[in-house]
């Protein structure tokens, strides 16, 4: 496979249209660089043999793929309804209760009596992704009474949101933890956690996952956003998820948010995932609207990590068309000449640390004098973490002898991961730097490259030298 040619990273969802070996194939050389597994749709069977696939594609290839399973968190749903379906009227009242009795126009059951003691007079609850709209009148422990603000048709098992509160709900449900447990087995890179809502629940996945795979938080709650900081620093990384989040915030604040999310992302280091309706039209149509390809232009300018397909790779008529756009558009906005100003004006100043001051040194070297790539040996992927975090102008090529290491790292923004030996001496790190560079297509004889590295070798987060080598010469 060739080199790819722009810095920020495209998570493919794996679904129905998506599944076999060529149609995964077909999604990595039109792009992908990290690939999806809803657990909302995909039994464990599946999920392994997905797994297999996906390794075999990376032997093939030989290059590191990255693979995310995406937890589907607790999901709150209505009962059912006698004859399937209703129709709520502005300004009636409407019942939620513990009757587990089908539902009519007047009541239906919500077998969650949690919210109950959560909800006061005044909040919201939406229903179905919040196309029905109803305000709490009064809460008791087994009942709450609302009135119907937006109304129309409702039918059975949709989804429950209530933007107004913070719910007591771990958020790893029964299902999750196995789903969890499954993945780990595997061996999976990422695991995405739903429904987070508070600092405490990245804590308690990561202490299951005890550092088997990275844990990446989904922002989709207004609860998280009251933790956002706290959030991203527990988190390995950061995903918004618009769609939920649109449906629990005003739309005109998912913007702002989003930018508010990246910025904050990058400047702790953390890579951040833009993600949901990207090129939703791209599910039934060959080709996006303007509108949709400025708002993934919009993330890549912003500088987020990677861009996100759904429904788009997943269950779409053009999975790879969908991708090979979004390469395009990554591909497009990244020669634009304001595209790394824009990153510079959000840069900030390295943590105070001996890595993270060589790592900025890095990306200074670039700014001042003519470089092809850098190098950077990692053991634990932190040195090409800091190295993506400076946003530099040129490539970055990050050796390591761990594989897991190299998969997690398809995530981060400009990296590019080769499996390489750690390096033994001063001069066979400066060789194998300059060789591997050449053949990836990197750098060409008379070209300098900006080698960084960890004395002794093989030190995790040891990075404490920089050398600027002339590829061919030294």
């Amino acid at each position: 496979m060739q080199r790819r040619q722009r810095n920020v990273k495209i998570l493919a969802t794996l679904g129905p249209a998506s599944q076999s070996p060529e149609a995964i194939e077909a999604l990595f050389e039109a792009g992908a660089d990290v690939f999806r597994i809803n657990m909302s749709h995909t039994d464990h069977a599946t999920l392994k043999e997905l797994h297999g696939r996906l390794r075999d594609l990376e032997e093939k290839q030989k290059r590191p793929v990255g693979i995310l399973v995406d937890l589907q968190g607790p999901k709150l749903r209505i009962g059912k309804f006698n004859g399937g379906a209703i129709k709520l009227k502005k300004g009636a009242s409407f019942r939620l209760d513990l009757s587990a009795a089908e539902g009519n126009e007047k009541r239906v059951y919500l077998p969650h009596p949690e919210i109950f003691e959560a909800l006061s007079e005044g909040h919201l609850v939406l229903l179905d992704d919040g196309r029905i709209n109803l305000r709490v009148v009064s809460a008791a422990k087994d009942h709450i009474e609302t009135e119907v603000i937006v109304g129309g048709k409702l039918s059975d098992k949709k989804g429950v949101n209530v933007p107004d509160t913070a719910l007591p709900l771990t958020s790893l449900s029964e299902k999750d933890r196995a789903d969890l447990d499954r993945a780990l087995d595997l061996g999976v890179d990422w695991i995405a956690l739903s429904f987070v809502q508070r600092p405490a629940d990245i804590a308690e996945a990561k202490k299951i996952v005890a550092g088997r795979a990275g844990v990446l938080a989904k922002i989709e709650k207004p609860a998280a956003l009251d933790y956002m900081y706290e959030i991203i620093e527990l988190a390995d990384a950061i995903m918004v998820a618009r769609g939920d989040l649109g449906v629990e915030l005003p739309v005109e604040e998912v913007p702002p948010w989003q930018k508010r999310i990246v910025r904050a992302s990058r400047r702790a280091g953390r890579p951040v995932v833009v993600a949901t309706q990207m090129l939703e039209s791209m599910i039934t149509s060959p080709v996006p609207t303007r509108a949709e390809v400025s708002d993934v232009s919009n993330a890549i300018y912003d500088g987020a990590d990677a861009v996100m397909l759904s429904a788009e790779s997943a269950a779409g008529e053009y999975p790879t068309e969908a991708v090979a756009m979004m390469n395009r558009i990554g591909v497009t906005v990244e020669e634009d000449p304001s595209y790394h100003a824009q990153l510079d004006m959000q840069r900030t100043d390295p943590e105070p640390t001996t890595a993270d001051a060589m790592m900025a040194a890095a990306r200074a070297v670039t700014d001042t004098i003519r470089i092809a790539s850098i190098v950077c040996y990692t053991n634990s992927g932190s040195t090409g973490l800091r190295a993506a975090r400076e946003r530099p102008k040129v490539p970055i090529l990050a050796f390591t002898p761990v594989p897991e290491t190299a998969r997690r790292l398809t995530l981060a923004w400009g990296v590019h991961c080769v499996l390489t030996e750690d390096a033994k001496t001063f001069d066979d790190m400066v060789g194998r730097a300059c060789s591997i560079a050449q053949r990836e297509g990197f750098a060409r004889d008379g070209e300098r490259i900006v080698v960084t590295a960890g004395l002794p070798f093989g030190t995790p987060g040891a990075t404490n030298l920089l050398r600027i080598v002339y590829v061919g010469r030294d």
